[in-house]
Formats: structure tokens, sequence, C-alpha cells
């Protein structure tokens, strides 16, 4: 009766495939402080290069990474793109993820 429970219970493979690729995404420190930093406030890949201490071209490239996972998204003001967190579930993992290593 477990067994069958849990197997009713679990997701659909392609649902865990994209699950796996969301959390390879964030197993890279560079893009979670980009994640972090983007908790609280958007930000321009220029604001984000000078806090992470990284080139322009550097943060471009993970943001277009963490763009492709729908983790981040972002706005254009004439020729600046300001980048935010695509949704509160992100902020939500994130925090929890930190309390969780807080513990």
């Amino acid at each position: 009766a477990n067994v069958q429970a849990a197997l009713d219970e679990m997701p659909d493979d392609s649902v865990v495939y994209s699950l796996a690729e969301c959390f390879k995404t964030l197993a890279d420190p560079t893009r979670l402080r980009i994640i972090t930093a983007l908790s609280e406030r958007e930000l321009c890949v220029c604001d984000l290069a000078e806090i992470l201490g990284l080139t322009g071209s550097a943060v471009s490239h993970q943001l277009r990474l963490l763009r492709g996972q729908r983790l981040v998204k972002y706005r254009k003001e004439g020729k600046i793109a300001y980048n935010t967190l695509d949704d509160s579930h992100i902020h939500a993992l994130i925090r929890q993820g930190i309390q969780h290593i807080a513990e």
C-alpha cells in the first residue's frame, strides 16, 4: 500500500527532469549570488557586475542561463534591462534553502 501510494504521488518524469535542471542551474555559486542579490530588488547587469566583482559579459552569460530556467526575468527601460526574480516561488525557494543551511 505504501509503495503504491508513493508511486501515485510521484511526479511525471518530465517534471522530475525539469526540476533537476533547475537545481543544476542553482548549483553554481555565482548564479546563487545573482539570485540572492535579485531577491530583494531589481538590478541591471552593471549593478550585478559591481556587486559580484565580475564583468558585465560574465553576468550577462549567467543571466541568460537563469532566464532559460525561468528563474529570472527582465524588463527594458530605454537601453537598460532591469532583472528580477521570475516569481515569488524562486524567492521562497532561496529563503528556505538559506534557513535550512542556517539551522
